[in-house]
């Protein structure tokens, strides 16, 4: 969760080491901290707050000189949010500095051992007890700093990746992971190298990297290069660096307010460049190579299993709809973190489809490496290249969203439903669950569906203007049926995390079970109520809510007039197959929420106890 920047070089680290943090800051952002080699000590600046607090204390608390430099942006775990907790933290010797993401599970036991060695602790951490560790092994068993990570590491129970030095040898960083990401920028002719969580922070200075595998370590010596190893064995690793193919254009705002209204917009694009050169309409095909290279594994499953946490697990119960209702293969989606702790029957027979738009979500790695022990296929999705989903699924597709830097997913949900229902109609055309003509058809519509987006977001301010009419309610209802039911879950999702309003979604035909007792004239009531699939059951459903005074905002096909003349409000969505259209009713619920939480002078981007990539339990 927390985003972690390093440098060693030959320029001025102190600018290289903010400006990463800044483009993490998506990651974390109770507190912040640097460390920095001015040539004669270590300089440490750290606060609680975000990068802004920590750039302002920076100036007065230490030099910007120097080659060497690590710096952190939190996502608090052990020990509330404030400057002792921040990181970077020293060891008790002050010779030894380091900045960790992830969790030591085992923190206190080893915290207790060292107390007894005459060890003392300022924070709540559980990371300043791992410097702490790697100081006494260093110490007791004389040996560089490399060794003293690796030894401290097998000792530890937990995730982490981490960035250590020695402010005697500053000519070297120490790196390793597990379970949480670390990348490597290489410059020219190795005379520079860059460490983070991903690749943003260094895009402008390189495109080659190293991304660290899982038990893995690196030594990053100036100008003399990288040496990676395996940190259980010490078994010496060889180095696969990768061109990168982001650019900075892409992480950047690009003269919107928000990230998020920025990826909003941004959806038909990502649409498009998630089905091309995938959906050939004209060839009346769809060519995926994960699978139609692994195309009897799918056609003989048993089942699909979806794991997922968050919008993504939305986004695999609209694929639930899409692959029952078109291939005809039974599905089940899951909770990643309940999926993982519930001892589920898993057989070689069952595919497993793991969504996450980062490809680090540590729920859903660990529940891809359970089906996986269980001789389960697993089919990833993720948005990330090179990440750890991708690494370590049997096959997979990626989304090809670009970069999401705002912590609600938006053009995530849209491309990972895209890349889903490209492989059910495979699938469907496959089996022959899908006539010749209902296939071309579902092709012709999913190609238009980027246009019909853009219809949609036309709508912006006439969102904006109901959004200010509702924009001081405390609760909000969802409601959907069949396709529409998980976008109902979504955009309440949306709400909650960027408002803090409370919203849920529901079934529409649940609301009867319970839910309508909430209903009086102060509760409004979004509802998706498109022409195609349950039209007549929703409508019924809004004369209910309307007999009970509830204020409705009505979802609807454009020229809709049965539930114009029953709705407060309504937006329209262009038609299309009731398949797709998730991928249209989702986005008012996107500006909906957007335009909610600005108009409440809330910080869009980064909401308050969220982070973007959650890479810890």
């Amino acid at each position: 969760m927390c985003g972690i920047v390093g440098y060693i070089g030959h320029r001025e680290a102190y600018p290289i080491v903010i400006e990463g943090l800044k483009r993490l800051e998506y990651r974390g952002y109770d507190s912040a901290g640097i460390a920095l080699f001015d040539g004669n000590d270590l300089k440490v600046s750290k606060t609680k707050g975000k990068v802004a607090d920590l750039e302002a204390r920076a100036k007065i608390e230490i030099s910007n000189t120097g080659n060497v430099g690590i710096g952190h942006t939190r996502w608090a775990t052990h020990g509330v949010p404030n400057d002792v907790n921040s990181h970077p933290h020293v060891s008790n010797s002050g010779e030894l500095v380091i900045v960790h993401n992830g969790i030591i599970e085992n923190y206190d036991a080893l915290k207790q051992e060292l107390i007894t060695r005459g060890y003392t602790f300022q924070s709540d951490t559980d990371t300043e007890v791992l410097i702490n560790l790697i100081e006494d092994v260093k110490k007791k068993e004389n040996v560089k700093l490399g060794k003293a990570v690796q030894v401290a590491l097998n000792q530890v129970i937990g995730a982490y990746a981490i960035a250590v030095f020695d402010k005697n040898k500053p000519e070297e960083v120490v790196v390793a992971r597990l379970g949480s990401p670390l990348a490597i920028g290489i410059g020219e002719d190795e005379s520079e190298f860059f460490i983070a969580s991903d690749a943003s922070p260094f895009l402008e200075y390189t495109k080659n990297a190293v991304y660290l595998e899982d038990e893995e370590m690196a030594v990053i010596r100036f100008h003399k290069g990288i040496k990676v190893r395996k940190i259980k064995d010490d078994t010496i690793v060889p180095t696969y660096v990768q061109e990168l193919q982001l650019n900075l254009e892409q992480i950047e705002k690009g003269g919107y307010d928000h990230f998020m209204l920025k990826e909003i917009h941004e959806q038909p694009k990502a649409i498009t460049d998630t089905y091309r050169g995938r959906l050939l309409r004209n060839e009346a095909i769809i060519k995926m190579a994960g699978v139609e290279d692994n195309m009897k594994r799918f056609l003989n499953a048993d089942r699909i299993i979806i794991v997922a946490c968050g919008t993504s697990w939305h986004a695999g119960l609209v694929a639930e709809y899409i692959f029952e209702d078109l291939a005809r293969i039974p599905v089940e989606v899951e909770y990643a973190s309940e999926f993982r702790y519930r001892n589920p029957i898993i057989t070689e027979k069952d595919i497993v489809i793991a969504i996450s738009q980062s490809g680090e979500t540590a729920d859903t790695l660990a529940a891809i490496k359970l089906a996986k022990s269980k001789g389960a296929f697993v089919f990833g999705v993720c948005n990330v290249v090179g990440s750890s989903i991708a690494r370590e699924s049997d096959a997979g597709a990626y989304t090809h969203a670009g970069p999401e830097i705002g912590v609600a997913s938006t053009k995530a949900f849209t491309t990972q439903i895209t890349v889903l229902t490209l492989i059910a109609l495979r699938l469907a055309r496959a089996k022959g669950t899908i006539s010749s003509s209902d296939f071309r058809q579902h092709l012709l519509e999913l190609e238009m569906i980027p246009k019909k987006v853009e219809e949609a977001l036309k709508s912006d301010e006439h969102i904006k203007m109901i959004a200010d009419i509702y924009k001081d309610v405390r609760n909000i209802l969802y409601l959907g049926r069949g396709f529409n039911f998980p976008v109902a879950l979504e955009g309440a999702l949306k709400l909650k995390e960027i408002s803090y309003i409370h919203a849920e979604g529901y079934p529409a035909a649940e609301m009867k079970h319970g839910p309508i007792a909430l209903i009086d004239e102060n509760m409004p009531i979004v509802v998706i109520a498109t022409k195609k699939g349950h039209y007549e059951k929703v409508v019924s459903n809004i004369q209910e809510i309307k007999s009970r005074k509830g204020k409705i905002i009505g979802i609807v096909t454009e020229g809709d007039t049965q539930v114009r003349e029953l709705a407060d409000h309504v937006i329209e969505v262009p038609e299309t197959l009731e398949s797709l259209s998730p991928l249209l009713t989702t986005i008012p619920l996107q500006l909906l929420s957007y335009h909610i939480a600005v108009l409440l002078d809330k910080n869009v981007d980064q909401p308050r106890n969220l982070a973007k990539s959650v890479t810890v339990e």
